[in-house]
């Protein structure tokens, strides 16, 4: 837990109310490699902080799976859409490896918010972490080789390839795993 409230520190202050407020609404939670913990069609009700492991989101298109992002420990990890708009999602989250996560429900995530203006500090920087992360990768990956998105995918997650299989890092890079292969080199 205690990692959990450095992240969130890092954000804003954190009174001893709020710190006890967070131990109580965030859940510690063991999942199992290969296990989900959102499936296509349902609605993101939970937020995750990654205290052990490695997770993936994807998709589908054509009936393809499609890598969209890697979440290892000490970051917060859900369907970013489908938790903010409450709507269904259209990916999935799956462990990659045995994880340990602390997770928080929509609810409690609001009730944090509305009882305690520091953490709604933390969830707007949150959510614009998310939101510039997202918008500055997708308008500059359109136009990068495959090379040079494999390097930058190191720069975020520079053990990648010792913890997730080389065909997810090829699908989420819009490659072969041939080609993946030929660039590692």
């Amino acid at each position: 837990m205690q990692i959990l409230l450095q992240e969130i520190s890092k954000r804003c202050f954190l009174s001893p109310e709020l710190q006890q407020r967070i131990k109580k609404c965030f859940e510690e939670k063991n999942v199992k490699k290969g296990e989900k913990i959102l499936v296509q069609g349902n609605k993101a009700n939970h937020l995750y902080f990654v205290k052990k492991g490695v997770l993936h989101n994807y998709y589908y298109h054509d009936g393809k799976q499609i890598s969209s992002w890697f979440y290892n420990e000490n970051l917060f990890i859900t369907s970013w859409y489908s938790f903010y708009a409450q709507k269904s999602s259209f990916e999935e989250i799956e462990c990659l490896e045995n994880c340990t996560l602390f997770q928080i429900s929509y609810k409690d995530y609001q009730k944090l918010i509305a009882d305690f203006p520091a953490f709604g500090n933390f969830a707007r920087l949150l959510a614009e972490e998310m939101l510039t992360f997202i918008d500055e990768f997708s308008k500059g990956w359109s136009f990068l080789s495959a090379s040079e998105k494999y390097k930058l995918l190191l720069t975020y997650f520079p053990d990648i390839e010792l913890r997730v299989k080389l065909g997810y890092i090829a699908s989420f890079l819009g490659i072969s795993q041939e080609t993946l292969s030929r660039i590692r080199k």
